[in-house]
């Protein structure tokens, strides 16, 4: 099942507290999350630093670890993407655990595939040996992320939220096909270094726009900036469930896919 944290931002910022510290940062979550369960199977934290994707994660428990809170205390950034797992599809162990990166590009899913095992040898075959032999563990998630980079090289004329459209309803089709009674879950998070896209499907997801540095509630009003970029800050947070209590958090409609752009616009377009 899982929870999701993406942030994007037009100057770095540290980020523990939504984190670690607010009052449903992902470590709550993977503790209790809104839905009652524990998402205890794995943690990950990838950033994007001077161009260059840099990701940390451990198949246990985010609430049991001290490197997940170390870790995420030196995150100082505006390109942060964070998981914690709550397994469904494949063994609990480090290439299970997501973010997943090729190349430049990271890659989420909170969800469920209930007819992989089935729509599996369909998905290889869309893809090229590269991306094949790129698939190191046995999730529907790392598959589907394979998947849909496949769909991205052989359309390079589409934007990527065309692709994620495709991909998605492809990965549908698919598995009503095998089973027509099969969950298909998919809450998506991609990213290449330079815009962040996704899908909501079947699944809570929410978001937060912030137009100026506000100062954190959460640890007595500090800006979490090295310095004051001015009023023309940006940042956008998407999240499994809101984390922090005091800002006003809009649900991302179902079967909904969403952009952030270069500039920090959010972007959501019907799936």
């Amino acid at each position: 099942m899982c929870r999701l944290y993406g942030f994007r931002s037009n100057a770095p910022r540290k980020v523990e507290c939504e984190l670690i510290r607010a009052q449903n940062a992902l470590l709550a979550q993977s503790v209790h999350d809104e839905r009652g369960q524990s998402n205890p199977h794995g943690w990950g934290l990838g950033v994007y630093e001077n161009g260059t994707v840099c990701v940390e994660k451990q198949a246990h428990a985010a609430y049991d670890s001290d490197e997940f809170r170390w870790a995420a205390a030196q995150i100082h950034a505006g390109k942060v993407m964070a998981h914690v797992r709550r397994a469904t599809v494949g063994k609990i162990n480090l290439v299970n655990t997501h973010p997943f990166e090729y190349g430049s590009w990271l890659f989420a899913h909170n969800g469920n595939l209930g007819a992989f095992k089935a729509i599996r040898p369909s998905l290889l075959a869309a893809m090229p040996d590269t991306h094949r032999r790129a698939i190191y563990g046995d999730t529907d998630s790392e598959h589907v992320f394979h998947f849909l980079l496949s769909l991205y090289k052989q359309y390079p004329a589409l934007t990527l939220l065309s692709v994620l459209r495709r991909g998605v309803r492809q990965v549908m089709d698919l598995s009503h096909e095998a089973d027509p009674n099969a969950e298909v879950a998919l809450n998506l998070l991609l990213s290449d270094g330079n815009i962040l896209a996704g899908a909501r499907l079947n699944r809570s997801l929410w978001f937060v726009e912030r137009m100026d540095v506000h100062p954190c509630d959460v640890c007595g009003g500090a800006l979490h900036v090295e310095s004051d970029p001015g009023a023309g800050y940006r940042a956008v947070v998407v999240a499994s469930e809101p984390i922090t209590r005091t800002e006003s958090w809009t649900e991302i409609p179902d079967h909904s896919l969403f952009l952030i752009d270069r500039e920090i616009h959010l972007h959501i377009e019907s799936l």
